[in-house]
């Protein structure tokens, strides 16, 4: 891709979901994540990407746990819980439902 593009609100939460559903991360593995993901589409600023995490973990979707980094540093993994594994399918049907009528709206002539 090239050009980034800003996140559209309340994409946020589901975007973290998804990438912790691929399997455990911390803060900058998940923003890194979401770019790779996106190629280099998506970028998640660390001042959205905190105050999601913890609000996602005061929901009990995740969960998080002191560990090491690759590159040596303390560092917060965060996984989802079996609570979050259900918002994450709920916001994603939620999501495509959303894309589909928007993509209706935009093919109506």
């Amino acid at each position: 891709m090239g050009e980034a593009v800003d996140l559209l609100q309340g994409t946020l939460d589901l975007l973290i979901l998804k990438t912790l559903a691929l399997g455990p991360l911390h803060g900058w593995g998940i923003s890194k994540r979401v770019r790779q993901l996106s190629e280099d589409a998506l970028q998640v600023h660390q001042g959205s990407l905190y105050p999601a995490l913890y609000r996602l973990e005061d929901r009990g979707w995740i969960e998080a746990e002191w560990g090491t980094s690759p590159e040596g540093r303390r560092v917060k993994f965060y996984r989802l819980t079996d609570g979050g594994r259900r918002a994450f399918a709920d916001e994603r049907a939620s999501w495509r439902t959303f894309v589909a009528a928007v993509e209706q709206v935009l093919q109506a002539t």
